[in-house]
């Protein structure tokens, strides 16, 4: 049986407070970046990721090591805690979040490319029209 995982960081990035939401499907890594604003309250998050985490648009997967270890859940609680005082994200989640930013950045150029040329025609066939209209013959 495939396991899923997932997990949530949330840090201050000046100004803002941001959340990454890491998920760990078949030994693949997919990120999503969330700004918050404001610092969320817990239940705030909470609420967040009840009512938003299925509209999350997660980066393309990276593959990943999976470890699957049991451990103290002393140590366990220990290691939360080291991580709360930590800031910042993984270096693999900042690769996912690279590479989503690059496909967005694609899809945009695309897409203004598109328009650009677009607008250019309908220019093209204002002016000849214009120009029809005034040689009539008049």
């Amino acid at each position: 049986m495939d396991k899923v995982s997932g997990k949530l960081t949330v840090y201050f990035d000046e100004p803002f407070w941001v959340g990454v939401f890491e998920r760990v499907e078949d030994g693949k890594l997919s990120v999503s970046k969330v700004t918050f604003g404001a610092e969320p309250k817990d239940y705030e998050v909470y609420d967040f990721i009840l009512r938003h985490y299925f509209s999350l648009q997660f980066s393309p997967a990276v593959a990943t090591a999976v470890k699957e270890t049991i451990r103290n859940p002393k140590k366990r609680q220990k290691d939360v805690e080291k991580q709360l005082r930590g800031t910042g994200i993984g270096t693999k989640s900042q690769q996912a979040l690279k590479l989503q930013q690059e496909q967005n950045k694609q899809e945009r150029k695309a897409k203004s490319r598109e328009w650009k040329m677009a607008e250019a025609k309908r220019m093209f066939e204002l002016k000849q029209q214009k120009k029809k209209e005034k040689h009539r013959g008049r």
